[in-house]
Order: structure tokens, then C-alpha cells, then sequence
């Protein structure tokens, strides 16, 4: 085989990526590649119906894989997206992934109560992570993920979509920037009316409910528009279809206590539509709603500003942000550690809930 020199540019590209890697200590040097592959695991709806369109408009990554216990479903996938036969696992042969150089990333996207489990495979397989929210359905199981990829010198990413999408980050900078002065009161609502019977979100084995599923949008943005970890919660459940919400939770209200004095009143529910987010300020307010829709966020200041900046495809755009920043040995957007935040204060909502009491947050 005939080897030739590397030219300057490759000389000075092989340099940059060096020194990006260096940025994020522990962080696994791999040759240069133009897009990363990845793998998504579980076929469900939101694979198939906005993770798989989305992998299809990005830059950076590229649908490359899949993994699914279902093999009725393969063929289509195949047909639709060119997966070649030894990018297809089952959960069984799934740590063979290892093996595979055209898969460089495993996108979690199951039951919450399978999601640290295929956090620490995936980083066992040498893959970088993205983990679907929420990261996982205990603190100590968020924190065997982290140690995981950590060990394995990969990087772990949770899908918290919103934390991409640029109103949402305009929010966040006028609270850092206390803007209209510091933050005193957000009020967050995340919901829908869900007529569903039989589904797993149904099931708390499964890691199900409101809470987990939708309320962690409205306790992220109490989080990322104060800039403060919550220091007490109190909440309480409620149901008005006791006979289907036997073991979840249908609706849940909480209110958070901040240390700078700010305040969040949120709310989350499979029974009825909500999505607005509320923030008062020292000298003003903004809002935004929707907050957490796959499309058509916009909101308004009392100052007359806007929020009105589209984004095409909110998951193509925090696949190829993360992606982009794993190809340049940045920390991503959206780290486990984010997620481990947000688990530890769900613990302290579901412990306030089934107390009737207020609950501090160590």
C-alpha cells in the first residue's frame, strides 16, 4: 500500500483536533470523521417519527443504525433509509456494537426504565451517548450512567431539546444577564390530554407518568431561568381517571423555593393541554407559548421585544449541535450531570407529593 505524507492542511486538522480533545479531559481520541453515525435504539414514535426525518436534514450525524426487538419493523427501515444488515441489532446481540466502526453514537430512546441500562452498554461499547429525557428514572441510576461513560472515556448528551432552541436560549441569557433584573417568578405548565390506556407511560415499572415525561420540561425551565438549583419543593397529585391511573400520576403541581428568593409555581399533566412559561422579573416580564413544542415557540417582554426566531427542525438542530461538539472535543450542551439535576429534584417532588409536607433538596 502506498502511503504519502499528510499535507499541510491535514497536518494543522489533525493538530486542531488534538487540542479540541483537550478541552474535554478523558474524552476518548478517535480519528477525524466528517459525520458521526448513529444508532438509534427503539423504533418508537419518536425515533420514527421525528429522530429518523431529523437525521435526514443534519450536517454533522447521520442515521446509521438501528436497534430494536421488533424485527417486523426492519424491513421498512431499511427500505426507507438504506440500513445496511450489520448496522440492525436486537437488544440481545446489541453490545456487539462494539465492533462496529460506522456507529459512533447509540441515541437511547426506550421505556425510562431501560434508559441507564443502555447508557452504561453504549458506553461499555466505546459509543457516545445520547440519552432521550428524562435521563433516567433514579438519582443513583443518572449517576452509574455518568460513571459509565466517564470510565469509558465517551461522551453523554441528554436530549433536552428546548436547551437548543434559540428563544428558549434568549430566556435563559436575559435571566443571566438580569436583563429586567433578577428573576423572582416562573410559571411553567407542560401537558397533554392523553386517551391512552394501555401504554408503558401508564406503567410506574416503567418509569411513567406526567411527572417524568412532561414535567421535567417545566422544572428544566424553572432551573435554567432562574440559573439556580431549587433548595425546597412542595407538590401534590392528582387524577380525574382514577381507574386508568392506578400506579402514575395523571397531574402534578409543584412549587419550588430558589436560594436568591425566586420562586417557580409549575405544573404537568396527561389530562389536559398546557404550555406556557412565565417568567416576572425585579423590572419586567417574559414569557414564551409555547415553550416546549416541536415547533412554533414564540413569546413576548414587557419591554415590546420578540421571540420569534424559527428553527426548521428542533431535533435536527440538538443531534447536530451535539455531534458537532463530540467531532470538536467540547463539552456538549447538555451533559449527564443536567440530567442528575433534574432526578434529584423529580426524588424530592414525588417524596414533598406523598408527605403532603415540604421537602428540602440536599
Amino acid at each position: 500500500m502506498l502511503h504519502s505524507h499528510p499535507t499541510r492542511r491535514e497536518f494543522i486538522q489533525t493538530l486542531s483536533l488534538g487540542a479540541g480533545a483537550l478541552l474535554l479531559p478523558g474524552i476518548l481520541c478517535r480519528p477525524k470523521k466528517a459525520r458521526l453515525g448513529v444508532a438509534l435504539v427503539g423504533l418508537g414514535y419518536y425515533s420514527a417519527g421525528l429522530l429518523a426525518p431529523a437525521l435526514q436534514l443534519t450536517q454533522h450525524c447521520y442515521l446509521a443504525g438501528i436497534v430494536t426487538g421488533s424485527p417486523d419493523k426492519i424491513p421498512a427501515w431499511q427500505k426507507q433509509y438504506g440500513i445496511p444488515d450489520e448496522n440492525i441489532y436486537d437488544y440481545g446481540n446489541f453490545d456487539e456494537i462494539a465492533n462496529n466502526p460506522a456507529i459512533d453514537i447509540v441515541y437511547v430512546v426506550l421505556p425510562n426504565s431501560m434508559h441507564a441500562e443502555y447508557c452504561a452498554r453504549a458506553a461499555n461499547a466505546g459509543k457516545h451517548v445520547f440519552c432521550e429525557k428524562p435521563m433516567a428514572v433514579t438519582a443513583a441510576e443518572c449517576e452509574a450512567a455518568i460513571r459509565a461513560c466517564r470510565d469509558n472515556k465517551v461522551s453523554l448528551s441528554i436530549g433536552y431539546r428546548m436547551q437548543h432552541e434559540p428563544n428558549t436560549r434568549e430566556l435563559i441569557r436575559i435571566g443571566r444577564e438580569k436583563v429586567f433584573g433578577a428573576p423572582k417568578l416562573v410559571k411553567a405548565s407542560a401537558g397533554f390530554y392523553d386517551g391512552r390506556s394501555g401504554h408503558w407511560r401508564l406503567k410506574k415499572a416503567m418509569g411513567g407518568g406526567a411527572m417524568f415525561d412532561m414535567g421535567v420540561y417545566a422544572l428544566q425551565a424553572a432551573r435554567y431561568c432562574t440559573g439556580e438549583e431549587p433548595v425546597a419543593v412542595t407538590a401534590r397529585h392528582s387524577t380525574t381517571r382514577p381507574e386508568i391511573y392506578t400506579e402514575v400520576d395523571e397531574t402534578t403541581h409543584f412549587e419550588l423555593e430558589f436560594p436568591g428568593g425566586a420562586r417557580a409555581e409549575c405544573a404537568t399533566s396527561f389530562g389536559q393541554s398546557m404550555n406556557r412559561l412565565h417568567v416576572t422579573y425585579e423590572k419586567g416580564w417574559a414569557q414564551l407559548e409555547p415553550f416546549q413544542a416541536y415547533n412554533g415557540i414564540r413569546g413576548e417582554a414587557s419591554d415590546g421585544r420578540r421571540f420569534d426566531a424559527y428553527t426548521p427542525n428542533q431535533q435536527a438542530k440538538q443531534m447536530d449541535e451535539d455531534a458537532l461538539a463530540i467531532l470538536e472535543g467540547r463539552p456538549v450542551a447538555v451533559p449527564g450531570e443536567e440530567g442528575l439535576r433534574d432526578i434529584r429534584v423529580v426524588e424530592a417532588i414525588f417524596e414533598a407529593a406523598a408527605k403532603g409536607e415540604r421537602v428540602t433538596i440536599g
